[in-house]
């Protein structure tokens, strides 16, 4: 029996971490792929396509500008629903906790399709914090016919709210399937001239320290951005010799708070969003990374980079509890003395800068295709990451 299996997605993040598993689809006999891309993020979201030479069999083309949280729902819920009637899958997979995934994986249970829900049971204890984010994830554990939790603790938290054991396999997070592919097969040429000789400094030994700073959270959104501007700022011009390496999120938001507080700073690097190739590169780079995303939590340990969190919670505990992961929040004050205390004190930057990394091992995207067939053909359940070998 052929299985046809649906996979939307619609932001950079979510190709990232669903292109190993439709590749893996695509070469497994008896599996049929159906790719279907919201738009939700646009330009971000072609790279990684291109990248894995994902064509999309539908592309809904959903952004249009100032649109709210509920318009961009409806607009995936009517959109999925007409693909839905027309391509009839046995499946759906949803990776993650974006309005794609909740608007999808509503669309698929009203019409009684099987959601398979990737990155399942990340849970930050606060439903406003991250905002929709939360929310979302917690919805569609609600309807989800499969769980392919990232790690133990995640399987732990949809026990907790009575998800069935028998509906849970730990696959391990593909993001690091993802990372692992990029950093061993693309080295590209960076198209800032700056990051290109900042890369032949790092290869020579003669360069810096390099500060990575990503920031584009809903919930920093406001007075919150304007501290990590002017953080950003005081920790250009206290450490001088220090390249701060900043892709700026197309928000415009984000924008407005933090390009008056950097500019002039030769040191900073305020730079368009890179491509996913470029971004891992510039990860390889970096000493220290400044985030507030979830993503870059789960692949700087990989790398053995120390992160510091613009968070106050995180769904994602298991690299702060292995010492690879730190929450500071957004205080301006905060963020110039916890990066500095990695510049300045040696043991405390090994203390993090260890490449423990429980977020996964390279296999998530054979885990989850061997979890479709044990779910979906009968086949023999198979082993969780991170358990003992039988």
């Amino acid at each position: 029996m052929t299985l046809r299996i649906m996979t939307i997605y619609g932001t950079r993040p979510e190709a990232i971490k669903v292109a190993p598993i439709i590749k893996a689809i695509e070469a497994e006999d008896g599996l049929d792929s159906i790719t279907v891309v919201t738009g939700q993020h646009r330009e971000m979201l072609d790279q990684v396509n291109t990248m894995f030479g994902i064509v999309p069999d539908h592309d809904m083309n959903i952004m249009s500008a100032g649109q709210s949280l509920n318009t961009i729902v409806a607009k995936v819920i009517s959109g999925v629903d007409e693909i839905l009637e027309q391509e009839t899958p046995d499946a759906v997979i949803v990776q993650g906790d974006t309005s794609t995934v909740m608007g999808a994986a509503v669309a698929s249970f009203n019409r009684q399709i099987p959601v398979i829900h990737l990155e399942a049971g990340l849970r930050s204890g606060d439903i406003n914090s991250p905002f929709p984010e939360e929310a979302n994830r917690k919805l569609t554990s609600q309807i989800a016919a499969l769980h392919l939790a990232p790690t133990s603790t995640s399987r732990d938290n949809l026990t907790r709210e009575d998800v069935s054991e028998n509906d849970i396999v730990v696959t391990g997070n593909s993001v690091i399937d993802t990372l692992m592919f990029a950093t061993e097969n693309l080295r590209v040429p960076f198209e800032d001239p700056r990051l290109e000789d900042l890369r032949a400094a790092k290869e020579a030994g003669t360069a810096g320290r390099v500060l990575l700073v990503t920031a584009h959270r809903r919930e920093n959104l406001g007075t919150a951005m304007e501290d990590i501007g002017q953080a950003v700022a005081e920790l250009a011009r206290k450490y001088p010799d220090l390249a701060v390496v900043f892709p700026i999120h197309k928000n415009p938001k984000v924008r407005s708070a933090i390009r008056p507080a950097v500019e002039g700073l030769e040191n900073v690097y305020l730079i368009e969003p890179l491509a996913y190739a470029e971004f891992t590169q510039v990860l390889s780079l970096a000493d220290v990374v400044l985030t507030d995303s979830g993503g870059v939590q789960e692949e700087a340990p990989s790398l053995g980079k120390p992160v510091l969190v613009m968070r106050e919670n995180t769904e994602r505990p298991e690299a702060v509890v292995a010492g690879t992961v730190k929450l500071i929040g957004t205080h301006k004050q905060r963020l110039v003395d916890e990066v500095s205390l990695l510049l300045d004190s040696g043991e405390a930057y090994a203390g993090m800068a260890n490449a423990v990394n429980p977020y996964g091992d390279g296999k998530a995207a054979v885990r989850t295709i061997e979890a479709i067939r044990w779910k979906f053909n009968g086949a023999e359940r198979p082993r969780d990451f991170g358990s003992a070998p039988r």
